[in-house]
This record gives structure tokens, C-alpha cells and sequence, in this order.
């Protein structure tokens, strides 16, 4: 049975949020969130492999974030009924949404088979978070289509 959030994992997952609100965090976030959409293995790897770059900086910080927000949860040190809450995960959830369809052949390609490993055990542990996951992969393919509709219309 989840134990009941205290006011210490309120306090954690407040200093979770107040960490999103560094500057170089919020464009990575912002990249994620509008100009990512990768639509194959190759569009995920052509990011991931390019070092140096913005764009690899950012890919690798956001879900960095997360890897360690999701450690904290796996651990116990952050309250997991509270952390799953989607005020407070939404974004994690989005992310690795948007890479869950090509993550095993990335994970291969990159041999990098840990890649997302503490987001994706926190995500998948509860059949509210499989649902969850299932239901934003639905409304993101959506949301590719829409895009690729847009595209052939210029």
C-alpha cells in the first residue's frame, strides 16, 4: 500500500520543480516540448549522436533530469503516489512518450541499454502509469499526423 506524502516530500518535489526553472533547463525543455518530434530511430539518433551541438546538449540534459528525478522516486527518497501525480511528472511523461516508440532500437544503436531505465521502471511499475503512457502515445501519434498533414499542405 503507498504511504501517505508528508510535508518532506512536498518540500522534495517543490525543490524538483524550483531545479526546471534553470534558465539553460527551461530551453531545453522548451526544445523538447515544441521543436522535438522525432518521427524514427534516425531523427532520435541524428540528435543523439551529434555532440557538441544545442540540440545534443538539450536532448541529453531533459531526460538527465528526469533519470534522477525518477532514481529519487525508485529509491524512496521522493514519494512516488505524489511524484506520479501529473502536475508534478507530466513532462517526464511527454518525454519519454515521445521516445518510447523508438527507445529499444535507440538503446541498441547508442548501446546504451540503461537509457531512460529509472523513468521507464517509475512509468511502467503501476498500471495507472501504463495507462497513462498509453493514452499520451495515442494523442502524440495524433499529434505527428497533424503535423505531417500541415507539412504536406505548404
Amino acid at each position: 500500500m503507498p504511504t501517505k506524502p508528508t510535508p518532506a516530500d512536498a518540500t522534495l518535489i517543490l525543490t524538483l520543480y524550483e531545479l526546471r526553472r534553470e534558465a539553460e533547463l527551461r530551453k531545453a525543455r522548451n526544445w523538447w516540448l515544441v521543436e522535438f518530434w522525432p518521427d524514427t530511430v534516425e531523427d532520435v539518433l541524428t540528435v543523439a549522436q551529434a555532440m557538441g551541438t544545442q540540440e545534443n546538449n538539450w536532448f541529453r540534459q531533459v531526460p538527465g533530469y528526469w533519470e534522477l528525478a525518477a532514481a529519487l522516486v525508485r529509491h524512496g527518497a521522493v514519494n512516488a503516489t505524489l511524484f506520479l501525480e501529473p502536475a508534478c511528472s507530466g513532462e517526464m511523461f511527454f518525454i519519454f512518450a515521445k521516445l518510447h516508440p523508438f527507445l529499444q532500437a535507440v538503446r541498441e544503436k547508442l548501446q546504451n541499454p540503461r537509457l531512460l531505465a529509472n523513468v521507464e521502471q517509475v512509468i511502467t511499475k503501476s498500471k495507472a502509469g501504463r495507462e497513462r503512457l498509453h493514452a499520451l502515445e495515442q494523442r502524440l501519434a495524433a499529434r505527428r499526423q497533424q503535423m505531417k498533414a500541415a507539412a504536406a499542405r505548404k
